[in-house]
């Protein structure tokens, strides 16, 4: 189970996948950013603990600018934290993404968090004008130049990939006096070790096989926090996944949207051709998390329990699948799903 005291957290990740409607009908952009908006508030009034937009610069994806579209959710909600899944740090300006979460943070009234990662596509490289040669510094750089500018002290910086700072205030402060950041990560030793530098916390994206495959990472960066002398820090799962009122009609409802969405990703990739054999699989022993709620509980339970994770966030939009699906499965995870973890692992 989780390595604090604190109870298991759950969270919400979208894409922000272009969908259809109840009848097959393809939906545009805005009313997929209208349907978020929606979901989230239902995140909130099931009792889920965040809700994270994620970013991309493609047509099979609504969401390019999260940040806006949590200020929207932060104006329609109350308590939940909201976040990103996550911010592609290697092609935006530390400096403004700091600025636009600082804003977010005082519409929320201090619910805003940043989940910095690489991203999952590169086309927002040549789109904002960035090499992909310096993949690796663009990040890393980018990275501890974030780390520094959330904790609202002075920065002074220095680095390749943009200009130099010296005791450089940025504004506006929250009034919190820090945004929380944490690194999501592709299970990389050195990803999971630079997190452990830099003292931020840790999300592991698992989207293949057991999550207990995962756990030597998490192993690794609290190792490593203890070698730089860092407090013990959360680690989180994300994962996709599905929630109906059967197995079976779970699994049905996920898998030709599923087979939409990762079947253009594997051809653009090479990838050889996605069958349900496979689907299944990975349902059964791997890290799709779909079935009715008493299964994709105790499958979060092992999951949580196996890596130590103080956090699971699910990433519920997987393709074109319609928003009264989707809404019906936060519904589930937040009102049968999350409390049948946490009484199983108190037990």
């Amino acid at each position: 189970m989780s390595t604090t005291t604190t109870p298991l957290l759950f969270g919400l990740d979208t894409f922000g996948d272009m969908t259809v409607d109840d009848k097959g009908t393809p939906e545009s952009a805005g009313q997929v950013i209208r349907n978020i908006v929606e979901q989230a508030v239902i995140a909130e009034q099931v009792g889920l603990d965040a809700f994270n937009v994620g970013e991309h610069h493609r047509d099979d994806y609504a969401v390019s600018a999260p940040d806006t579209v949590l200020a929207g959710i932060a104006t329609r909600t109350e308590r939940i934290t909201l976040g990103t899944a996550v911010t592609v740090l290697s092609s935006d300006d530390p400096v403004r993404v700091y600025q636009r979460f600082a804003t977010i943070d005082a519409l929320s009234n201090g619910r805003a968090e940043i989940t910095a990662g690489r991203g999952s596509f590169t086309e927002s490289f040549p789109l904002f004008g960035f090499n992909l040669a310096d993949y690796h510094a663009l990040f890393e750089e980018k990275l501890e130049l974030l780390a520094q500018l959330v904790e609202e002290d002075p920065v002074t910086w220095s680095g390749t990939v943009r200009a130099p700072l010296k005791d450089q205030h940025v504004f506006p402060k929250t009034e919190r006096g820090r945004i929380p950041l944490r690194v999501g990560v592709g299970g990389s030793p050195e990803s999971v070790v630079r997190a452990a530098r830099l003292g931020l916390p840790l999300v592991l994206a698992i989207i293949g096989g057991d999550a207990a495959r995962f756990a030597p990472f998490a192993k690794l960066y609290r190792d490593q926090l203890t070698e730089f002398g860092s407090t013990e820090l959360p680690v989180a799962i994300h994962s996709p996944g599905h929630i109906a009122e059967t197995d079976e009609q779970a699994r049905e409802e996920l898998w030709p949207h599923y087979l939409t969405g990762f079947g253009r990703i594997g051809r653009e990739r090479g990838w050889g051709p996605i069958t349900k054999e496979h689907f299944l699989n990975e349902v059964e022993f791997g890290s799709i998390y779909a079935g009715s709620p008493e299964t994709v509980a105790a499958k979060i339970a092992r999951a949580v329990t196996a890596v130590g994770a103080d956090r699971f966030d699910l990433k519920f939009a997987n393709g074109p699948m319609p928003h009264s699906l989707l809404a019906r499965s936060i519904e589930l995870y937040g009102t049968r799903v999350a409390p049948l973890v946490r009484d199983i692992l108190a037990g």
